[in-house]
């Protein structure tokens, strides 16, 4: 293993902060069985470790533009009414001006820490339809006037970046809605496959990162009967390492419906992310942000 004697491993009990969804599962009974496993659990969360830490696909990460944020920023203040927030979830756009038909190909990633990085744009027109893909016209929606290359900050796998933008102008508001240029680098093949007969179940999405890079937010997955989602970390120097599980509930002889909530659990870590992977035990592989609404900056 290439893992190092500062790694530490923790199990946190982390409080369900809110719901964010339902999806079904196979049932609670297979779910409280969890308990007893922290150890097969921990053990694969070292074997992911162990494969990420110094490994080619680690140093293509490193080197690569991975948005771990938001890509699209709300004007100033952001949206003033209940009918334009719902236009925004809804993807309900209306173009009232023309879309610029020439551009660069190609614009500059520029960490704030050090280093840049050139990578394709996304073509104006391609960019306008990821935030307006709802049925054109339909009330209510927002009206775009205009649209120009500009630049915002995001929040990325290497820290914050300032990176290329288009830049919307949008009725009604005095500063545009802002959405990355730049096309992410690939996600490079993981150097380990999915877990298979590991308890517990994959974070399904990285919610945020927080400004001191000291605990990350994430959404895991919860048991109608059980007490709530925990996750344990396992750090080491090249990688942080979740591994989601549930806390058993105290009803064991009872009925439990095929349901699951999708529960927000933050966990601190012992030192700031920097640029080490985060990555899933189950799955092997970088956790990917979600945004609520809006296009998605995934890599994966």
């Amino acid at each position: 293993m290439r893992t190092r004697a500062s790694r530490s491993l923790s199990w946190l009990a982390a409080a369900a902060l809110s719901a964010t969804g339902l999806a079904a599962v196979s049932g609670c009974g297979s779910q409280k069985d969890v308990g007893g496993d922290t150890e097969a659990l921990a053990h694969r969360a070292r074997k992911v470790a162990s494969a990420w830490d110094g490994s080619t696909a680690a140093a293509a990460w490193r080197a690569g533009y991975h948005p771990m944020g938001e890509v699209v920023q709300l004007p100033r203040g952001g949206l003033r009414s209940q009918a334009d927030k719902r236009a925004y979830q809804d993807h309900n756009f209306v173009l009232r001006g023309t879309l610029p038909d020439t551009q660069p190909k190609e614009g500059r990633v520029t960490w704030a820490g050090g280093g840049s990085l050139t990578r394709p744009l996304t073509r104006a027109v391609e960019s306008y339809k990821t935030l307006a893909h709802g049925r054109t016209g339909r009330k209510p929606h927002l009206t775009v006037t205009g649209m120009k290359l500009g630049q915002m900050s995001v929040a990325t796998s290497r820290g914050p970046a300032v990176v290329p933008a288009w830049l919307f102008t949008v009725d009604g508001y005095a500063s545009a809605l802002k959405q990355a240029a730049v096309i992410p680098s690939p996600l490079p093949r993981p150097p380990i496959g999915r877990a298979h007969g590991v308890p517990g179940s994959p974070i399904d999405q990285l919610v945020q990162i927080a400004t001191d890079r000291r605990s990350v937010t994430v959404v895991a997955l919860q048991g109608a009967c059980d007490d709530g989602p925990a996750v344990a970390v396992l750090e080491t120097r090249g990688s942080v390492v979740l591994s989601s599980s549930v806390k058993p509930g105290k009803n064991d002889g009872g009925d439990c419906t095929k349901q699951a909530r999708l529960r927000r659990v933050t966990v601190k870590l012992a030192r700031p992310l920097g640029d080490r992977v985060l990555l899933d035990a189950h799955t092997g592989r970088p956790i990917p942000f979600k945004p609520p609404h809006g296009p998605s900056p995934s890599w994966t």
